[in-house]
């Protein structure tokens, strides 16, 4: 997995500010992708995800609403204003994926890979600098 170095805690939170989170461990991946579940929780072409070990992310205030979106898949949203969050998936338990541009500074963790590519949008342009994988990087 590719690693982007964390030099110090990072954080992020909901367009309204009712949850607030803090990423306390460095990422094991950052990743652009273009699945459909992705593109229908967000309403948007394609995701950028920084992937954390799960005891690397903290909410210092508020509550995310998880919705199992597939079976052993959660993704977690800000109740009041709707803002998607994160992902996780019962085949990776010790990892969470946070939504890359709810990070105060999105800037600092640029996507390694592009995945799910079989699932673009046509009009989409991809990107060179990122590592394609027509599914998941997993395989």
């Amino acid at each position: 997995m590719t690693s982007t170095p964390l030099s110090a805690p990072a954080a992020g939170g909901c367009l309204c500010g009712a949850i607030r989170y803090r990423i306390t461990a460095a990422p094991q991946v950052t990743s652009f992708c273009h699945c459909r579940s992705c593109r229908l929780a967000t309403g948007a072409p394609a995701v950028a995800w920084v992937v954390v070990p799960r005891d690397g992310l903290v909410f210092d205030q508020g509550e995310p609403v998880a919705f199992a979106s597939s079976p052993g898949k959660r993704r977690t949203f800000c109740g009041r204003c709707g803002t998607s969050l994160t992902y996780e998936s019962d085949d990776s338990p010790d990892s969470i994926d946070i939504h890359t541009a709810t990070l105060d500074e999105p800037d600092a963790f640029p996507p390694a890979r592009e995945i799910w590519l079989e699932d673009k949008i046509a009009w989409m342009a991809t990107n060179e600098r990122f590592t394609p994988y027509p599914r998941s990087s997993k395989g």
